[in-house]
C-alpha cells in the first residue's frame, strides 16, 4: 500500500466511519480529539515520519473551512508542522510540501 492510499484509509476510517481507532494492516492508531475545537486526530508514523492527519476546522476563513461548513468531511495532514495534503471526501489532494517533506506515493 501507498502512502496516498494510507491517508484516504485514514480519512475514511476517523472521519467517514468515525471509528476511534484507525486499522492500517493491523497497525492500530487512536483517533483522539483536540481540547479546544474537538477536532479528531490521528497520528501514524510512515518511514520514519510522523503524520499527524487533523480534521478540517469549520470555524477558520480558509475555503477549505468554508466547504467544512457546507457539510464536507475534511482531514488535513501535516508533517513536521507543515501541511503535505488533505483528503475531501475521499480525494487526496497532495499540496508542495508532500514533495518536500520526501514522501513517495
Amino acid at each position: 500500500m501507498t502512502l496516498s492510499v494510507d491517508l484516504v484509509e485514514i480519512w475514511r476510517q476517523a472521519i467517514a466511519e468515525g471509528r476511534d481507532v484507525v486499522d492500517l494492516r493491523g497497525e492500530k492508531y487512536r483517533v483522539t480529539t483536540t481540547r479546544s475545537k474537538g477536532l479528531r486526530v490521528v497520528v501514524l508514523i510512515h518511514d520514519g515520519q510522523q503524520i499527524e492527519g487533523i480534521e478540517q476546522n469549520p470555524e477558520t476563513k480558509s475555503r477549505w473551512a468554508a466547504m467544512a461548513r457546507e457539510g464536507k468531511r475534511i482531514m488535513q495532514f501535516r508533517v513536521h508542522g507543515r501541511y503535505i495534503g488533505n483528503v475531501c471526501e475521499g480525494t487526496l489532494l497532495r499540496y508542495p510540501g508532500w514533495k518536500s517533506a520526501g514522501l513517495g506515493e
